[in-house]
């Protein structure tokens, strides 16, 4: 068996209408249709190109403190800088890492988002070599 690829993140936030508005209004990302039955939790998913953002509600849910993160490739990191600080969102700068840009900002449930830009001026790293 091997895993092929990622099918969806499903993020926990305590206010289901601030995370509709700061992934779709904010981010831009597309609205998913979601099943009827998709379960008793409220929520919402997006496209994300192949993949999907699923965001469930739950009440009390605070991720603020975790350094867990999905990461999003843009096409514009500046642009995305500045649409998140023009929003009001406190932004956290990574670590360097060779051939990318990037950046850390929390949602309104506190969960840590990675955006991400492959650097013109270096390679991206290496896929990683696949196993024997």
């Amino acid at each position: 068996m091997r895993v092929l690829r990622l099918g969806h993140v499903n993020l926990s936030v305590p206010d289901l209408a601030a995370a509709r508005a700061f992934y779709g209004d904010l981010l831009g990302l597309e609205p998913a249709p979601r099943p009827a039955d998709a379960g008793v939790r409220p929520g919402c998913w997006f496209r994300l190109g192949e993949q999907e953002l699923h965001v469930s509600e739950e009440p009390g849910a605070d991720g603020s403190s975790s350094r867990r993160h999905v990461a999003l490739e843009v096409d514009d990191l500046a642009a995305a800088r500045a649409r998140l600080l023009a929003a009001g969102l406190t932004l956290e700068e990574g670590r360097p890492l060779p051939g990318l840009a990037r950046f850390f900002a929390r949602d309104p449930g506190g969960n840590r988002l990675e955006l991400y830009q492959v650097s013109t001026s270096a390679a991206p790293p290496p896929p990683p070599a696949p196993a024997p």
